[in-house]
């Protein structure tokens, strides 16, 4: 019985350890920049879906700007075109006036 309750905790200490490794494996990839590299041509409003910004801070020096077009293509867009800020403007404003309306 001894040897059971060993090759049982032995059991529960390896998945403890795989699934705390998968944990930390994730989390480093969260806490590095997103883009490699960025796309600064202009792209028409009409073929992208989304766009998501990400405010620079530990994980990663740069404001990272991300576009899913309508194709499903995930493009890292150059923050400082001007085209693209008028597109973070728009956001920022949108997000704006949805903190300040009432619930």
């Amino acid at each position: 019985m001894n040897g059971k309750v060993v090759a049982v905790l032995a059991l529960l200490l390896v998945s403890a350890a795989l699934s705390e490794g998968r944990a930390l494996a994730r989390m480093a990839t969260e806490l590095r920049c997103q883009c490699i590299a960025t796309h600064s041509r202009f792209i028409p409003p009409k073929s992208i879906q989304d766009v998501k910004l990400t405010q620079s801070g530990p994980h990663c020096k740069n404001v990272e700007v991300i576009a899913t077009l309508k194709d499903g293509k995930e493009v890292c867009l150059e923050p400082t075109a001007p085209w693209v800020q008028l597109i973070i403007k728009a956001i920022l404003s949108k997000a704006q006036l949805n903190s300040d309306s009432p619930l």
